[in-house]
């Protein structure tokens, strides 16, 4: 066996036992693009040697999904299978776990209209809401992770001989998921302990507001009443420790949704909708975004803040310092779950009632009232930098520093 062979095999079994951390007797769910079949069926061997009742393996092909929005009529992009929703919440209700193994092309929907990609991505949502409430409470065992792809390393590696560029995606995944250690699970095991052991310090704390300060960024984000702030590991509803995103390196809470106030500016690209868009700033003013611009991809913008009312709310906000491994890398990936752990984000739209105490079992409308946001759509965008400062206010109006420079005080 071949020394990558060995990392993938790493890779494979710490995304079993610690990502979704199979239990004997379970129904694991697989979703992988084509391109990526034989890492799909060693995972797949992996869950069923820990134990997986059975596996069910479900592949996206790139080509299949370019022809939808090149030839299709505009009715199907109100469409979304119920079957698929349908099989979805099944396997949450059973109990079941979900592994998504992300390696999208950043370019696979260049010159598509931005409308198509909306209505595609709300008829989704709408379809698969039961589902994603069971996602968004822990209900089960979720994990996304990262495996490279030949036109997803051509983007991030375009300097580097096509023959070279998915290698060296796949070293640059190993290394932030600490395959190179030599027990990566048991290096997980300390590294979710360490994020633990901050956000303790953070939920003793509970602080009222917080206050963003960089070039082109002026941002006081009100936190919600008894938000908490996570990190590293969840745990679900049966009691299972699990990773939710691997990399990871950010702690997380909650926002009050009509309590963010003034203009923050992007400091990396993102892939919004499977288009660009970067450079850009949005303001808020009591909570929403009341405007916005963007060098590149302002219509993909547009046309996502448009999808409901929620998603001109902030649902979720981040610090991950400038420092983190994943930003010592000094390489922009082009995927949300990458570049989210190498820089201070907020998400738009939907929070996690995760991050509220007693928030899992709360309504919408409960949700509503105690200053949670509420959107079919959650998307993180990333604001943090070497020149970022957040300043944090206790209920009594005293100001403690949180970061400076980019970094933890």
């Amino acid at each position: 066996m071949t020394e990558f062979q060995k990392q993938m095999e790493k890779y494979a079994e710490l995304l079993v036992q610690v990502g979704v951390n199979v239990q004997p007797g379970q129904v694991l769910y697989v979703e992988s693009p084509i391109e990526s079949a034989d890492f799909a069926r060693l995972v797949t061997a992996k869950a069923y040697q820990a134990g997986a009742k059975y596996v069910q393996l479900n592949w996206r092909d790139e080509t299949v999904e370019r022809m939808r929005y090149d030839l299709a009529g505009p009715e199907s992009f109100a469409f979304y299978p119920p079957w698929t929703a349908h099989m979805m919440e099944s396997i949450a209700e059973s109990g079941g776990a979900v592994l998504l193994l992300d390696g999208e092309n950043p370019n696979l929907y260049d010159g598509v209209d931005p409308a198509k990609i909306s209505a595609s991505r709300k008829a989704a949502a709408a379809a698969r809401r039961n589902y994603l409430g069971y996602v968004r409470t822990n209900r089960i065992s979720w994990c996304i992770v990262n495996v490279p792809s030949q036109a997803w390393a051509d983007q991030v590696f375009a300097d580097r001989p096509q023959e070279e560029r998915v290698n060296a995606l796949w070293e640059s995944i190993f290394r932030m998921n600490h395959i190179d250690e030599e027990d990566p699970v048991a290096a997980w095991r300390r590294h979710t302990q360490h994020l633990r052991a901050v956000t303790d310090k953070l939920n003793a704390k509970q602080y009222r507001r917080l206050h963003y300060k960089a070039p082109g960024t002026d941002l006081t984000v009100e936190l919600a009443p008894g938000h908490i702030w996570l990190g590293g590991g969840q745990v679900n509803q049966s009691g299972i420790p699990f990773v939710a995103n691997m990399p990871t390196e950010e702690v997380y809470t909650m926002p009050h949704r009509a309590g963010t106030n003034g203009t923050v500016s992007s400091t990396r690209p993102f892939v919004l909708n499977g288009q660009l868009v970067d450079r850009f700033t949005l303001t808020f003013r009591e909570g929403r975004v009341v405007d916005f611009t963007a060098e590149t991809g302002y219509e993909a913008l547009k046309q996502f803040l448009d999808a409901d009312e929620g998603t001109r709310y902030l649902g979720e906000i981040a610090i991950v310092p400038h420092d983190s491994p994943i930003s010592r890398l000094n390489q922009v990936f082009y995927n949300v779950g990458i570049d989210e752990n190498a820089s201070c984000h907020f998400a738009l739209g939907n929070a996690y009632p995760t991050n509220l105490q007693g928030g899992a079992g709360l309504s919408d409308e409960e949700l509503l009232a105690r200053g949670a946001n509420v959107s079919m759509q959650h998307e993180d965008f990333m604001v943090g930098s070497a020149e970022l400062s957040i300043d944090a206010e206790h209920e009594d109006g005293t100001i403690e520093p949180l970061l400076r420079n980019g970094s933890w005080v």
